[in-house]
């Protein structure tokens, strides 16, 4: 038994400290502190109010006493207030993804949430388009939207591409024009001239060919009182022998268009001299001197009808004064007949244009283009549904989500239910879009979700590594309502995270530990010396095992059988690239035989190391750390390898010559406001110059174009090609789907770039980091929401 002891003096001073509380009370929260806040939550929850939370409680937690947000929440469009304070953005995603995010905001006393309203069937409204700019968007005689040898202010549309050809004798050129952004558009050509040998020893490569590029910017758009105003810049690079650069203007009354412009160079007073390695643009470096050599220019085009178009022209083109043009000593002695040019334009399809004209005074001319939507499918893209048979109904609810996710396009898939939230992790293998997969996923399995769910959450992996996660209510799975489709209420509903990802759920079912791929390929090769067009057609195949969380064997095998690839230039001083001929040249070859480990820590940093046979001409070890930043607006990284050059026609064996080695820092720069990328390299590459390499995307429905440029110390080469050049080169990736019907990952990738310089080079990696966390980036993921397609009903 315990008894109290008593302490002299303890009734006294009890009594002492009881008085004195009596007088002097102190605050509640003086004695154990503040424990609660009251906030509150209006607009798009289910149960709005005040709410009294526990101190340091957050968004998500308040969220959640609310019961969560209804299904037509507009989560990006959240909003905090506090007192004394501006109004704080609070852009939200699902509370499971929310919370130990950045975005989970702790709450303080007297906190509102407000969370607005999707409005039923509200969507961007379209930008009105410029009343001039249609029907006159054809090309001239090289590609340019224009009249006949000269431009108008016009420009292709956004997103578009226009392919064609044209010939006016001595001349026949070859043309692809891309509209990359609103009012700018680039422009590809080949220019042949008739009847004149590309080099004087004849051989095979045929007549004089030219490769130039352009660009428009159409800098003031037409308005009713106002024309449009473009600058457009002609062949600014390299020899120049066509190049010009133009001031123009264009206005329509309609049914007639009128344009009225001033250029140099080629449509001014004298040819502008040769650039080689470097741009120029006079307009721009020196106006004055533009002014003084810039002669006028003009013409009409009448819309006669919706499929034909009449045009007339003046051009101030002077061929006789075309001294470097190869055409003039044979067919310019003296001035043309006549600066005026006639013609007509036939529309027999949308996509189709075709035209004749009389030109110069003496010479008939013929084009023929075809225009396209970029990354349109060219057949509507329907996968069927998933349909559960009465034997599978019966399985327990795991299996039957496994096994219709299976069906629907997924691998490695991975179920659990705690009551509350419905977890699923699965491989995305055939949906190009990360959205689309969710979206999918999610409308396949809503049959199956139990009554008592709140939440599901997806996790897409890749080869066992988590890329991003997603959720939504279970709400957003039960169908119409509200104005809303059952696909709009999941796009409406689901919100995407990238980073901090839990572990994936074990164990997993349908995995996929082998896979392989057969696709065609086609490869070309311009302007050899021994023919001005090389290629070969054939199939390039491959092989790979997963035998772990991120490891990959892969065997690459390309067989060609058509096949004319060969080169008469002589080897350089650094050979890196230069001598591709020999390894193109093969009917058959050994691609690649690698292990790729790639690994991945929660933040996420991403971790990859390779060895084997890494690309055609190159095998040794290879590796790569890559991370994402401000939600996957930048990626940083490094690369480096030791590798050496591979024997041609001797899968296994290397040349002599010793090794090679790159280290390249690396960042990406996603701009998805414009759906665009810049890609920078820098440091040491394959040869040995240092120095930097520039690329610069745009993404548009998934066909990715591609340009790039390098400058490096170039010193080191002692050949005349390598010293003083810059790397550059364009692409294109198309996926697949446009050209199937049904979704799927495959996409081809052929790239134009010269064939003869070691400048600027680096290993052509198997799935580098970058490409890797592509489209998972988070800010891209939330863009690609508008990217997925609708099931045809």
């Amino acid at each position: 038994m315990i008894f109290s002891r008593r302490i002299p003096g303890a009734q006294a001073f009890a009594a002492a400290s009881l008085f004195l509380a009596l007088l002097f009370p102190p605050p509640a929260g003086a004695i154990v502190g503040r424990k609660t806040v009251t906030v509150s939550v209006e607009g798009a929850v289910r149960v709005p109010g005040a709410y009294t939370l526990s101190r340091g409680a957050t968004l998500s937690a308040l969220i959640l006493a609310a019961g969560g947000t209804t299904d037509n929440a507009d989560l990006a469009g959240a909003t905090l207030f506090r007192e004394d304070s501006p109004a704080i953005p609070a852009p939200l995603s699902h509370p499971r993804l929310l919370k130990g995010s950045p975005a989970d905001l702790p709450l303080e006393d007297g906190d509102t949430l407000r969370i607005p309203s999707l409005r039923p069937g509200a969507g961007r409204k379209a930008a009105a388009r410029p009343p001039g700019d249609d029907p006159f968007l054809a090309p001239n005689n090289f590609g340019v939207t224009g009249l006949l040898e000269t431009p108008t202010a016009r420009v292709i549309k956004e997103n578009r591409y226009r392919i064609g050809a044209t010939q006016v004798r001595p001349y026949r050129y070859y043309f692809g024009t891309v509209g990359l952004f609103d009012r700018l558009e680039v422009n590809g050509r080949i220019n042949g001239v008739i009847g004149v040998p590309g080099f004087i020893d004849g051989g095979d490569y045929g007549a004089y060919k030219d490769k130039a590029f352009d660009f428009k910017y159409q800098f003031l758009k037409e308005s009713a009182y106002l024309p449009a105003l473009a600058v457009a810049v002609s062949d600014p690079h390299g020899t120049r022998i066509y190049a010009s650069q133009a001031i123009v203007a264009s206005k329509r009354i309609f049914p007639f268009d009128f344009s009225l412009g001033f250029g140099n160079g080629r449509l001014g007073k004298r040819q502008l001299p040769d650039q080689g390695e470097g741009f120029k643009i006079e307009l721009f470096t020196n106006p004055r001197a533009w002014a003084r050599e810039a002669l006028p220019f003009g013409g009409i085009q009448v819309a006669a009808t919706p499929w034909l178009s009449l045009l007339a022209e003046y051009s101030p083109i002077r061929y006789e004064r075309q001294t470097s043009d190869p055409a003039r000593e044979k067919y310019f002695p003296t001035a043309v007949r006549s600066p005026f040019n006639f013609g007509a334009r036939v529309k027999p399809f949308r996509w189709l244009e075709l035209g004749a004209s009389w030109q110069r005074g003496e010479e008939i001319g013929v084009t023929a283009s075809v225009d396209f939507e970029i990354g349109r499918p060219l057949v509507p893209i329907y996968d069927p549904p998933y349909r559960e048979t009465p034997g599978a109904s019966r399985n327990p609810l795991p299996d039957r989500i496994a096994f219709a996710l299976a069906d629907v396009g997924f691998s490695d898939i991975a179920v659990s239910n705690d009551g509350f939230t419905l977890r699923i992790d699965a491989q995305n293998d055939r949906y190009f879009f990360a959205p689309r997969a969710v979206e999918v996923l999610l409308a396949t399995v809503a049959p199956f979700v139990p009554s008592n769910v709140e939440y599901i959450r997806v996790q897409l992996k890749e080869n066992g590594i988590p890329v991003a996660e997603a959720a939504a209510p279970a709400t957003a799975l039960s169908g119409a309502g509200a104005g809303f489709t059952q696909t709009e209420r999941i796009r409406n509903a689901v919100g995407f995270r990238s980073a901090y990802f839990d572990a994936p759920l074990r164990p997993t079912a349908y995995r996929r530990r082998i896979d392989y791929s057969l696709k065609p390929s086609f490869e070309a090769f311009l302007n050899d010396p021994s023919g001005f067009f090389k290629y070969r057609v054939g199939l390039a195949g491959a092989l790979s095992t997963f035998p772990w969380r991120g490891g990959t064997a892969l065997l690459g095998v390309e067989g060609y059988p058509v096949n004319n690839i060969s080169t008469s230039n002589a080897p350089l001083s650094i050979l890196i690239r230069s001598d591709v001929a020999e390894y193109k040249k093969e009917s058959i070859a050994l691609g690649r035989l690698l292990f790729d480990q790639v690994y991945a820590t929660r933040r996420p940093v991403y971790f990859r190391a390779a060895a084997g046979m890494l690309e055609t001409m190159f095998g040794g070890v290879d590796g790569e750390v890559a991370f994402p930043l401000r939600d996957g607006r930048i990626l940083a990284g490094a690369s480096g390898g030791v590798v050496r050059k591979r024997a041609p026609g001797e899968p296994f064996g290397f040349r002599d010559g010793g090794s090679y080695h790159t280290a390249l820092l690396q960042g990406r720069l996603n701009v998805p406001e414009i759906d665009a990328a810049v890609d920078v390299k820098w440091g040491r590459f394959l040869a040995g110059d240092r120095g930097v390499r520039v690329a610069v995307s745009k993404f548009v429905r998934g066909v990715t174009l591609s340009a790039w440029y390098s400058a490096t110390d170039t010193d080191i080469f002692t050949d005349r090609y390598n010293r003083g050049y810059h790397d550059k080169g364009i692409s294109v990736e198309i996926p697949i789907r446009l050209f199937t019907g049904r979704d799927s990952r495959t996409a081809y990738r052929y790239s134009l770039s010269p064939w003869t310089r070691d400048v600027a080079q680096d290993i052509d990696r198997y799935l580098p980091l970058f490409d890797r966390i592509g489209r998972n980036a988070g800010i891209l993921l939330d863009r690609d929401l508008g990217s997925t397609y609708k099931v045809p009903k």
